[in-house]
């Protein structure tokens, strides 16, 4: 019987170990929390060492778990980095990337990007994440993070895929009712949709304008995590909100949402983000590739 540790062992322990409990990386998965058991126990049986301390609630890495954790991420880097360079001289990409990007913007422009990347590469594995707040690529085992707004980590390599800013607007209807402000300190005596956006503090508007930079703070009724909410809450007439082009162009070809203070917008391009590690693998090269070329054509 072959008593070495099992390359899907060490993946189903990391993959615990960043998500810090076994039903959450058995849904990542896709498999039962009993699967995960089973992989850790044999994984530990083969080393003859305890790698968790389980409660009820998470789990904890040992001592000797986390030596296993680096061991297992270089091995399993190093496999990823042999099927890259197979693929890369195969010109056929293969195995699993992991892709994140915001709610609003995963689901309008890079899901659909993501069906037409599977089906030129039928041999790649793509899990996409959407979530509204800014992911630690390297904890959460990401490869690639499609990615809105110019405030980007210095230890991350960036490649801009298409510009992109956010402007500020409203409806008719909330515009007849209570005016347009005409100068950027109005603002704070009107109704602002306020979303805590991945990339800048909540509450607090960061422009660039005619005289350089400018920041507001602004307050209203009506608060959001979410950019989709918010959009739907300026349709209605309920406040003023900031929110990029890509979003809003739709609206304000149409008349149900306007500008207001034209004059004044917030830098917030597209963004291909990857950890330094893997600048050299050939699956992350292709799918940044595919994105360029995919937002050229679309003019998100």
């Amino acid at each position: 019987m072959n008593n070495e540790p099992q390359l899907e062992d060490l993946r189903v322990f990391c993959l615990v170990t960043r998500k810090s409990g076994f039903a959450a990386a058995a849904e990542e998965l896709g498999a039962s929390p009993a699967y995960v058991s089973k992989r850790i126990r044999l994984l530990e049986d083969s080393l003859g060492v305890k790698l968790l301390h389980r409660s009820t609630r998470r789990v904890a890495v040992t001592e000797d778990g986390e030596r296993v954790y680096r061991w297992a991420q270089k091995i399993l880097g190093d496999v990823d980095h042999m099927i890259d360079e197979v693929s890369a001289t195969s010109q056929s990409p293969r195995g699993l990337i992991r892709i994140s990007s915001s709610f609003g913007f995963g689901r309008v422009h890079v899901a659909p990007a993501l069906a037409e990347l599977a089906e030129r590469h039928p041999q790649l594995e793509i899990r996409f994440d959407v979530s509204d707040r800014i992911v630690d690529l390297a904890s959460e085992g990401i490869d690639l993070d499609i990615r809105v707004g110019n405030e980007i980590a210095p230890q991350l390599i960036a490649k801009k895929l298409a510009s992109n800013r956010r402007i500020l607007c409203a409806a008719p209807a909330y515009l007849e009712r209570r005016g347009a402000p005409k100068i950027l300190d109005e603002l704070a005596g009107h109704d602002c949709l306020v979303i805590k956006e991945r990339d800048h503090p909540f509450g607090v508007w960061r422009l660039a304008g005619p005289d350089g930079d400018a920041s507001v703070r602004v307050t209203g009724p009506l608060s959001a995590n979410h950019g989709e909410i918010v959009h739907q809450w300026a349709l209605a007439g309920r406040g003023i909100m900031l929110r990029s082009l890509w979003d809003v162009r739709a609206a304000l070809d149409s008349g149900r949402l306007v500008q207001v203070l034209p004059d004044y917008s917030q830098p917030a391009d597209i963004w291909a983000v990857y950890p330094a590690r893997l600048s050299t693998s050939a699956k992350l090269r292709v799918c940044v590739e595919f994105f360029e070329q995919y937002f050229r054509r679309t003019s998100c």
